[in-house]
């Protein structure tokens, strides 16, 4: 049985910059392996397109959100739900 820690980096393009992708990718294989590598985000929208590159270089699955209203967490509750589905 493999002992080495297992995590789930479920990222918010909306919160995040691509610049901080690799650092964090470089925290947890310190401590384990990433198994899922997913970022949430509405992809039809301009302001997302430097995360092209990052996520082709990082093997993170990019999961389309979109953007229904301005003002709602559309984004945060797809990710709560996939972390649900990934510790179930």
């Amino acid at each position: 049985m493999d002992s080495e820690p297992r995590f789930a980096i479920l990222i918010d393009a909306d919160n995040i910059s691509d610049r901080y992708v690799k650092i964090i990718l470089d925290e947890a294989a310190n401590s384990g392996v990433a198994t899922y590598k997913r970022i949430y985000g509405d992809w039809t929208s301009p302001r997302l397109a430097s995360w092209k590159n990052v996520l082709l270089e990082n093997s993170i699955i990019p999961m389309q959100q979109y953007s229904y209203t301005f003002g709602k967490n559309a984004t945060d509750s797809s990710i709560i739900i996939a972390a649900m589905d990934i510790l179930y």
